[in-house]
């Protein structure tokens, strides 16, 4: 089964009807490994079904999000966009040229070591952290860099 169809079952499940619009949004945010505003997904989703509408695709983001099965990504540019839920204690690494997404493993010692520090440091009792991390994916290195003649 696919991931937007497990999607769509959860939805379903959860007493939400799953109508054409709302398949097309689904069907974008399953298969995306980038992070994806809000009208990333509209544009795309509008390619797919020219009925689709921008309150549709936010409604349906909003219910995803409240699922668990995407989570939020705020970006350097303020805007916010929405990325895949990952499992376990991950972090982001979000490309700022193309959005590509990849998560990394939270528990590396030199993490919790700052965290440490900054909990002696501040007096407070941190309980959770998420870290996300921006720079370019090698992709873009390679499209960016200068061309030798």
């Amino acid at each position: 089964m696919s991931k937007a169809q497990e999607w769509l079952d959860c939805l379903q499940r959860n007493g939400y009807r799953i109508t054409d619009p709302r398949r097309v949004v689904v069907e974008i945010m399953a298969e995306s490994s980038r992070a994806l505003t809000p009208l990333n997904v509209y544009e795309s989703g509008h390619q797919r079904y020219p009925k689709l509408g921008l309150v549709t695709v936010y409604r349906t983001l909003e219910k995803l999000e409240e699922l668990n099965l995407i989570q939020r990504v705020h970006q350097p540019s303020g805007c916010q966009a929405f990325v895949t839920a990952f499992q376990g204690h991950q972090h982001l690494l979000v490309c700022s040229g193309c959005g590509r997404v990849e998560f990394f493993e939270g528990e590396e010692e030199g993490i919790e070591r700052l965290i440490q520090k900054i909990s002696q440091r501040s007096g407070y009792r941190i309980g959770e952290h998420w870290l996300q991390l921006f720079g370019e994916c090698r992709e873009c290195q390679r499209q960016n860099s200068p061309k030798l003649a």
